[in-house]
């Protein structure tokens, strides 16, 4: 006997074809929840839950200098507003040693410790070649593979302003006309967002994934006055100023609530005298061991001392060490004025958290500062004080700001603090990349991040 032939509805396809819908999409976020980073994988293909970009973009605010506590100096709407609604890293964002603004900048951007990355300050000496890395664009300086790279690797359109090391062409990325303006200090930051910005009003296929913006203050300021003066105030006011010019652009665009915009800051700031109540004198120590200025690279925030041995002196590295062991006897003598706030080591040595020690690039011997002090070699009757930075990452003082605000971010969050390396996960799980290799954790993201799929409503 023939089969009886079973039509279904339309009404029951319906349902089941619903269900099958579900039940992948269920299985897909169950996959990209368990596997993470910790599998290879080509660039996530994902639905998004928005109509007027149709896909996850992220656009990461610089405010350099931003120490952690200025917005509780002066009235911060803007930035409040990121707060209220986004994710904070509540006691700020922890920078990488040193606490400088190239070494965090290139940190951010490839999540790699300095001394993987290559930037091991804004100005040093290659001890094998004697070249001098002075803020150049030479590839040969910028190792790691930043975000801008990662995201043109994979197929995504980037754009960056002024972002320490986006102008150096590496792998497919060639700074290209349009995309990445040459820095320039003299370009007003409000031109900075307006450029930025008008990236959204390009055709939808050619509208960017990844903008990175750069803004020189509160740095500046707080260099110049030392970051309890009024006019540090006033840029920090300024500054966010700029973050509502850019939240007012996005409204203006429809794409507020669409666009992940992470505010964050690369290190913060400490009022330091250049007088003999804050300084160590190099000299002071004669006694003990004379340090040659020639052996200096750096004197402060981190004393760098690379030592010139003649070719044929033995065993350097022993030389080095009785340097060093000198060095701390000194200090430690009560002879030597704030030696206390001075302690020695050889690179190795060093506190393992400080991740400084893995690049040939950085001299064998390292002093740490006391927070706020400097060290001259010898007196020169200065009696000026200013704002620095560049001091131990555990120091509060050293701290900044993040903020997340976006579909993936919890509204009203606040996470523990974190380094900084751990943000270029954070962003390739956003705009669903595969991450180049990298210090941060590959399970960090889901710390700080909403599941693909459980994106909350932000209106």
């Amino acid at each position: 006997m023939a089969k009886t032939k079973h039509a279904l509805s339309p009404k029951f396809s319906l349902i089941l074809l619903n269900l099958f819908i579900v039940a992948a999409t269920a299985a897909a976020i169950t996959t990209a929840n368990t596997n993470g980073f910790d599998s290879p994988s080509f660039k996530i293909s994902r639905p998004w839950p928005f109509k007027k970009l149709n896909k996850p973009v992220v656009l990461m605010i610089s405010c350099d200098g931003f120490r952690f506590g200025y917005q509780f100096k002066t009235d911060t709407p803007n930035i409040d507003l990121l707060i209220s609604r986004g994710t904070e890293a509540k006691h700020g964002l922890i920078s990488v040693f040193p606490t400088m603004t190239f070494p965090n900048h290139y940190s951010i951007a490839t999540g790699l410790y300095p001394a993987y990355h290559g930037i091991i300050m804004n100005k040093f000496t290659d001890p094998v070649s004697g070249e001098v890395f002075n803020k150049g664009l030479q590839p040969k300086w910028w190792l790691g593979e930043p975000l801008w790279v990662t995201a043109v690797n994979q197929g995504l359109k980037a754009v960056t302003y002024f972002w320490p090391g986006s102008e150096v062409p590496k792998g497919s990325w060639t700074c290209p006309e349009g995309y990445c303006p040459h820095f320039n200090l003299s370009i007003p930051l409000e031109e900075r967002v307006d450029s930025v910005l008008s990236h959204f009003d390009r055709p939808e296929d050619e509208i960017p994934d990844l903008l990175m913006l750069y803004f020189d203050e509160p740095d500046q300021s707080g260099h110049n006055y030392g970051p309890d003066d009024p006019r540090v105030t006033i840029a920090v006011s300024r500054v966010d100023k700029m973050i509502g010019r850019v939240i007012k652009g996005l409204k203006k665009r429809e794409i507020f609530d669409e666009v992940h915009v992470i505010v964050l800051g690369d290190h913060g700031m400490v009022t330091n005298c250049e007088c003999d109540e804050k300084a160590i004198y190099i000299d002071d120590l004669a006694d003990w061991i004379k340090i040659p200025s020639a052996w200096i690279k750096s004197y402060s925030p981190v004393l760098a001392i690379s030592p010139q041995w003649d070719k044929d002196v033995e065993n350097q590295g022993e030389k080095n060490a009785e340097v060093v062991a000198k060095m701390n006897e000194a200090l430690s003598s009560g002879k030597v004025k704030n030696g206390e706030f001075l302690k020695v080591y050889l690179k190795e040595k060093l506190p393992e958290r400080l991740h400084y020690s893995e690049s040939y690039r950085i001299p064998p011997i390292i002093g740490m500062v006391g927070e706020g002090l400097i060290v001259r070699k010898n007196r020169t009757n200065a009696q000026v004080c200013y704002g620095d930075h560049g001091y131990d990452n555990q120091l509060f003082s050293m701290r900044t700001i993040f903020v997340g605000h976006g579909s993936r971010f919890s509204r009203g969050k606040k996470v523990p603090s974190f380094e900084n390396v751990q943000i270029y996960n954070v962003v390739a799980e956003i705009l669903g990349l595969r991450p180049a290799p990298n210090n941060g954790s590959s399970l960090f993201p889901r710390s700080i991040l909403l599941p693909f799929g459980a994106t909350r409503d932000l209106t």
